[in-house]
């Protein structure tokens, strides 16, 4: 049997799949961690943790196929919390726009431990593209406290806990991010960051067009102000993910936008939580 290139860019994308996920993998779960994520993040919020200095005590959770391929439960040593269906929408979307000749740079705007934009990345690789860029936005910081006031969206009952207060979790350095794209080989000058508070710096990112725009910020403020400034810069014929669209402020906020700017592109249901649209092409 002969081995084509198609074949080992499949193998190499898939086996990065599997790493990112740590798909067929027992979980390593914090002591008090739920076992599967919720429709919100809220569950993050005061969540014990038994940890002392740099050490966490954790306990093994059996691999459950169907929750790691949605994304609802949550390997503690994994890049990514996402799952599987979305990062393989997300591998999908990237071929599609590389076949088509889509023009335009690879945007995630919430990165977390940055899975997401290293499969951005391994894909560029994989394919020989080398004029792509990969931005990764993100304060580095966790997410920030709701601003009521401008966005009555994001006062929800149940987000008044405060989902900036798990800042120990969802917050991850930019040095932390960039250590794993180097465990994966994939840390170059195509990778590019953009730290800080989407409202402080979105509007004067240097991203002149984009070809897949990857939207993870949880908050209508957060969504909306990364749609603002990057969508006009989004390719006909580019993709649009919301990661977070199952959450009603993140739904809120594509709504609003898509309606104020007389978006009609159907919305692609991926897992139940994630959703994207492909810009007009015509």
């Amino acid at each position: 049997m002969t081995v084509t290139d198609r074949d080992v860019r499949s193998l190499y994308l898939d086996q990065i799949r599997r790493d990112l996920t740590r798909y067929g993998m027992e979980q390593l779960v914090p002591v008090g961690w739920p076992l599967k994520t919720r429709a919100g993040l809220n569950w993050l919020v005061g969540m014990p943790m038994l940890k002392v200095r740099n050490f966490m005590l954790v306990r093994k959770v059996p691999f459950d196929k169907e929750a790691r391929d949605a994304g609802r439960d949550w390997p503690a040593d994994a890049e990514t919390m996402i799952g599987m269906q979305r990062l393989t929408s997300l591998q999908h979307c990237i071929e599609t726009v590389l076949q088509d000749d889509v023009p335009g740079d690879l945007v995630e705007c919430g990165v977390w431990r940055g899975g997401a934009s290293i499969l951005m990345r391994a894909v560029l690789a994989a394919y020989g593209d080398e004029k792509r860029n990969v931005w990764l936005c993100d304060s580095f910081e966790g997410v920030p406290p709701p601003d009521e006031e401008n966005y009555v969206a994001d006062k929800i009952p149940r987000f008044n806990l405060g989902l900036h207060h798990a800042a120990p979790v969802l917050a991850v350095t930019q040095e932390q991010v960039k250590a794993n794209f180097e465990r994966y080989g994939l840390l170059d000058d195509q990778v590019r960051f953009i730290p800080g508070w989407f409202k402080d710096t979105l509007h004067k990112a240097p991203i002149e067009q984009i070809s897949v725009l990857r939207l993870d910020g949880d908050l209508y403020e957060s969504t909306i102000q990364a749609l603002e400034p990057l969508y006009p810069k989004l390719s006909r014929g580019g993709y649009c993910i919301i990661d977070d669209y199952n959450l009603e402020y993140c739904r809120k906020a594509v709504a609003d936008y898509r309606s104020q700017h007389g978006i009609t592109a159907e919305i692609i249901d991926i897992d139940g939580y994630g959703a994207y649209w492909r810009k007009d092409s015509a």
